[in-house]
């Protein structure tokens, strides 16, 4: 006898998936990605980037390795729900504290198995990401009616500062290093030689512990924060972080911040939503995509020496290449689509990438610029 359902999802086409939920109970409106990553769910329920949006697994095994507080990128999950091919399994893993289904439960986020994923992700594909809601009843009753027209009706993230919903709420120190074996994250109590402000737009942990780790003193600020707020660190380089939501929403307040610092030649490092700010400062303009980039197999190429990285990404925008200004000169190019994921300018030690060079999940190979960002910093001295 087949299983009643008791979850259900319902895009703003009409069409309808059902399964069977597990987490939390309740119902949520949100887009819809897919992620291709084969490791670190845990890390992207908790990327503060996936802030309303519901992500589909293409990798079935979701949840085997169970959750660890250390793979937390941010003290709640911060994405909305996740679709999946099979439902969680008891973890596997010497690291795990709780199991993904008790985790998601406690924290409010909903899930549903049994779905098609790779159905899911065709349509994705070719449509671009949709509006949803899923929903997540025990007794299997839902008024489908109601949930396409909500789906409908959701504006979605074109137009929308989600920075301010996911930045922190004061300034902190951070000196948090990068996790090394058998399980620790380093903390080392002698003078860094570095002082860097990281703009907080929804900041990744393991951004912050690449920059500690590079020899950075990092004060970490809210999204709001002003050129004032900046300089009165007298920082010696500014980092600008990933985050979620319209860029050009958050640039309302970030883009003239950013171009005040231009103005005093310190060395600026961008990653993501980062990247993209520091694009609108520079006059650039910045477009929706129509199924984003999310997974940790990307290959990106540098464009100055060939050299091809396979790269983690999330990101539902991008920076339209061909509006950069002159002196602002493209670096990094994906070869999936070719759209931009790294620019520089040629008379200043700035930079910035789409890409995720912390990882968490993904490969490393983009991890030297964090070292060059140290080196800008050592040679503006």
């Amino acid at each position: 006898m087949a299983q009643k359902p008791t979850a259900c999802l319902a895009l703003a086409d009409g069409t309808v998936f059902y399964g069977q939920g597990f987490g939390a109970t309740g119902e949520v409106v949100a887009e819809l990605v897919f992620n291709t990553a084969m490791t670190g769910y845990q890390e992207i329920m908790t990327d503060p980037s996936y802030a309303s949006q519901i992500v589909t697994f293409t990798f079935p095994h979701i949840g085997n390795t169970g959750v660890t507080t250390q793979d937390d990128e941010a003290s709640e999950p911060v994405a909305s729900g996740i679709v999946v091919k099979w439902d969680p399994t008891e973890p596997s893993s010497w690291r795990a504290n709780s199991n993904l289904i008790s985790w998601m439960e406690k924290r409010g986020r909903l899930g549903i198995g049994g779905i098609d994923t790779r159905r899911l992700t065709r349509a994705i594909r070719q449509q671009g990401s949709p509006h949803v809601v899923l929903a997540h009843d025990p007794e299997g009753s839902f008024d489908i009616a109601k949930m396409v027209a909500k789906a409908r009706d959701w504006k979605g993230l074109v137009g929308l500062d989600l920075a301010k919903e996911v930045t922190c709420a004061q300034s902190y120190r951070w000196d948090e290093g990068l996790w090394s074996w058998p399980g620790a994250f380093g903390k080392s109590d002698q003078p860094k030689p570095f002082r860097v402000v990281a703009i907080d737009y929804g900041a990744k942990r393991n951004i912050l512990r690449s920059l500690a780790q590079s020899g950075a003193e990092v004060t970490v600020l809210p999204a709001t924060a002003t050129a004032e707020d900046v300089l009165a660190h007298n920082p010696e380089g500014v980092f600008l972080s990933n985050g979620p939501g319209d860029p050009a929403a958050t640039g309302a307040y970030a883009v003239p911040m950013i171009q005040t610092l231009l103005e005093k030649d310190l060395p600026i490092f961008g990653i993501c939503l980062g990247h993209q700010m520091l694009a609108l400062a520079l006059g650039a303009k910045t477009v929706k995509m129509g199924h984003g980039h999310h997974g940790a197999n990307h290959p990106v190429r540098d464009v100055e020496t060939g050299k091809v990285e396979i790269t983690s990404m999330n990101h539902g925008f991008a920076v339209d290449a061909q509006t950069l200004p002159e002196g602002v000169i493209e670096t990094h190019v994906s070869l999936f689509d070719g759209s931009n994921c790294g620019l520089r300018m040629t008379k200043r030690p700035v930079f910035s990438v789409q890409h995720h060079p912390e990882a968490s999940p993904g490969p490393q190979d983009s991890a030297y610029l964090f070292d060059r960002f140290a080196d800008a910093m050592r040679a503006r001295r």
